[in-house]
């Protein structure tokens, strides 16, 4: 599904309650259950799509989702760098290359926002052929995330793709 809504969608459901709510390891959310940012600046970077990887996977280890427990967790966290390197390579192909990437964590969802100045606007191919080479990114994208965007720069050229992905139970 793609939006552009601005904001994250609504409550995602209860919290669990507490340890004993589920059998497997639960990722320990953000502390204080607030939503955590970084943003890594990328304008003019060389290598951008590797440093944002890398970027994403240390605010990951940070965050409690690596290293991974259980294959659910490892998947969850393969998809998430999965879909920054999608996002990172759109921006350098066709949007001159990304000026920011964004990733913030609360205890359900993970957030990732990558900003640039391209005027185009983000989308699946269709129809989407498996065999083709190239144009998978954003098929990709809407595959592996609970949902995505484009929020357009209020103030000139630009805008912010964004993209939620749920937390490992």
């Amino acid at each position: 599904m793609s939006t552009t809504r601005p904001y994250p969608p609504g409550d995602r459901g209860p919290e669990p309650d507490g340890p004993a709510a589920s059998a497997t390891p639960a990722v320990t959310p953000p502390v204080g259950h607030i939503r955590q940012i970084r943003r890594l600046h990328l304008i003019g970077a060389s290598g951008a799509v590797p440093r944002a990887r890398d970027f994403t996977r240390e605010a990951l280890r940070d965050w409690g989702w690596l290293p991974a427990v259980t294959a659910d967790q490892r998947a969850a966290a393969e998809d998430v760098l999965l879909v920054v390197s999608e996002l990172v390579t759109n921006a350098c192909l066709h949007a001159d290359g990304p000026e920011e990437l964004r990733v913030s964590c609360s205890p359900k969802v993970l957030r990732l926002e990558v900003v640039d100045l391209g005027s185009g606007t983000p989308a699946p191919r269709t129809p989407h052929r498996a065999g083709r080479p190239g144009g998978h990114g954003m098929f990709i994208v809407q595959r592996l995330c609970l949902d995505w965007g484009v929020v357009r720069n209020p103030d000139g050229a630009g805008k912010t793709v964004w993209a939620e992905l749920a937390a490992p139970s």
